[in-house]
């Protein structure tokens, strides 16, 4: 449980209002549902203080309605005051599954479909709004953040374009390079990482983990992860690792250099539980191709944990991975769209990230430090604590 205490007596911004777009409607009432929580069952306020007027709801969320016309175009309107609010905007901008018609066929949206929609939402607020706040977990065209060549710089542009919009705070989550915040250094950008959400669903869902550096080693499958695995492995005490990508650079194949093969640099795993930790699994080859080799090391067991579950090319080699025991479990969040059928598969294991997004909105709403929700070091040091303790229930997380 994060400091609420902080917060107390603490005056908000503006009267709060989450603005949860088509594409992120399943996580927007989940968010809401802790929002409404948090402020009419933890926090206590002043009665009657016109600084707290329209504190405490039975809901915050507000839906904008996006229209499409038949050529395909289409504009967005706010049939609801947003006069005076600190509006926090929530979209997913890799969710496939929202149709619209077009020309009589039924067309899905893109991730630049999801951008536009979002421009027209801020658009249609028209100044009106005391702040504009973006969350946008998966970051919109983030691979895309550097130039090795005569090419665009989407993911750069797209936060100047935001900043220029009026948007004042930017919040994302495992940014694959958060130096794109340089494009507009005046505005905030805060990456958020899913380090105790995959920790916690592991530790509730494995129940003969041995959490030391002598069983328990944490890999990145390419440099690019490299942080974010040795971060992990020194809050948990564990050993680390990494594997890099041989590149084939005499060719391309669907817009980058094809892996030739994946070298280990690290210490014997023989008999080791290994975590394999990155932002994203795309089409998945080069995750099972490690997790395949750290099996034929010797490896115990083998869990993946990703932020952003993509499985863009399905989800049928991970299947037959499973069934071949080359690795055990898939950790992914509900950051973005989770298909209901991926979901059930034994191996599957989904990160609820809907109340640390709530904490972030409710702290940033109060204008309050979230230095303490945006690494959270001790929360992790004390759920494996009490795990190594023999407490493998660990209730008080399940709720």
């Amino acid at each position: 449980m994060p400091d609420f205490q902080q917060l107390e007596n603490k005056i908000p911004v503006a009267p709060l209002k989450l603005v949860v777009l088509d594409s992120a409607t399943e996580l927007g009432d989940k968010v809401d549902k802790y929002l409404v929580d948090f402020r009419n069952n933890i926090h206590t306020v002043p009665a009657g203080d016109p600084a707290f007027k329209n504190y405490m709801q039975d809901s915050y969320k507000f839906v904008p309605k996006l229209d499409r016309f038949a050529s395909g175009e289409a504009k967005a309107s706010l049939n609801d005051s947003i006069r005076g609010d600190d509006l926090f905007i929530l979209l997913d901008v890799v969710n496939y599954n929202c149709p619209y018609k077009m020309n009589g066929f039924t067309n899905y949206k893109s991730p630049d479909d999801h951008y536009q929609d979002l421009k027209r939402v801020i658009a249609a607020a028209n100044g009106k709004a005391k702040r504009l706040n973006v969350i946008m977990p998966f970051l919109y065209v983030g691979r895309q953040h550097r130039r090795s060549q005569r090419e665009s710089l989407d993911a750069a542009l797209m936060f100047k374009e935001l900043a220029d919009m009026g948007v004042k705070n930017f919040i994302t989550f495992d940014a694959h390079d958060p130096r794109i915040s340089n494009s507009a250094p005046l505005n905030g950008f805060d990456n958020f990482m899913a380090t105790y959400q995959f920790m916690k669903e592991l530790l509730l869902n494995i129940d003969d983990l041995i959490v030391d550096k002598d069983h328990l080693i944490v890999i990145s499958p390419d440099e690019g992860a490299l942080d974010r695995a040795v971060y992990f492995a020194n809050v948990l005490g564990a050993d680390t690792g990494m594997f890099y990508k041989r590149r084939d650079y005499a060719h391309v194949v669907n817009g980058t250099n094809p892996i030739v093969a994946h070298e280990f640099l690290g210490s014997n795993i023989q008999g080791k539980d290994v975590i394999i930790v990155d932002d994203m699994i795309s089409s998945g080859a080069s995750m099972i191709d490690t997790s395949r080799q750290l099996k034929e090391m010797g490896a115990k067991r083998v869990f993946i944990a990703c932020t952003f579950g993509l499985f863009t090319d399905g989800m049928d080699k991970f299947d037959d991975a499973y069934e071949k025991r080359e690795f055990d479990y898939i950790i992914s969040t509900n950051l973005t769209y989770q298909n209901p059928e991926n979901v059930k598969r034994p191996y599957y294991l989904v990160a609820d990230m809907s109340k640390y997004i709530a904490t972030i909105i409710d702290f940033v709403n109060h204008d309050v430090s979230t230095s303490n929700i945006l690494i959270p070091t001790s929360k992790i040091h004390e759920i494996v604590q009490k795990y190594n303790e023999g407490d493998h229930t660990l209730s008080e997380l399940r709720s």
